[in-house]
């Protein structure tokens, strides 16, 4: 895949596009040319990457499905079951191929890979997470419930935890849930932290 189309793919699935001009896209992943910017638009639209509408101005992150059935979800990096020390690249760094039967529908869904042993007890959908699973998330499921496994981001790492709000206290406890000893995550509701989205399945490695 082109370079500059990497950079988009990060821009569209960072914010909405829609209504952007060339111009302004541009100057969101450093290219001067409008042209380029609507070719490789159209470009990622071919591949199906995209669903690209220049005369309404609508630019849109789709899953891709194959005519077999199958549909990519983007890997966008790795994610630390443990201490949050490992960055969230939002990177598209390959695409897991997965039958559209096993794949939850609806959401904007993308794969992280997951590094750390942490939430080795996790239930989700009967699967644990254990170092080197695939773990899928929906962007769009950003205010967790109790008990919701997230992928949340505090200093722009990653991590993967169960979700505790303890609203008498005014803080949010990310659980980690394993066979070893790990030390919870606390955080001020006020503190710099955001919600990547719900693990919504895991796919064994």
């Amino acid at each position: 895949m082109h370079k500059l189309q990497e950079k988009l793919l990060r821009a569209i699935g960072r914010e909405n596009l829609s209504g952007m001009t060339l111009r302004d896209i541009g100057g969101l992943v450093g290219e001067k040319s409008a042209q380029k910017i609507k070719h490789h638009l159209t470009q990622l639209s071919k591949n199906g990457f995209i669903a690209y509408n220049p005369a309404r101005r609508e630019i849109r992150r789709v899953q891709k499905i194959s005519k077999e059935g199958f549909v990519s979800l983007p890997i966008v990096g790795s994610a630390n079951c443990g201490p949050a020390t490992i960055f969230a690249d939002e990177n598209v760094t390959g695409y897991l191929k997965v039958s559209k039967k096993l794949v939850p529908r609806g959401g904007k869904l993308f794969v992280l890979r997951a590094e750390g042993s942490s939430m080795n007890k996790a239930n989700i959908n009967g699967r644990n997470i254990e170092d080197g699973d695939f773990v899928i998330v929906d962007a769009e499921q950003s205010n967790p419930e109790p008990g919701h496994y997230i992928i949340s981001v505090i200093d722009e790492m990653a991590n993967i935890k169960r979700f505790v709000h303890d609203r008498k206290n005014k803080r949010i406890i990310l659980k980690s849930e394993s066979t070893k000893e790990h030390l919870p995550i606390f955080i001020h509701e006020n503190d710099n932290y955001r919600f990547a989205g719900r693990v919504v399945d895991v796919m064994k490695k």
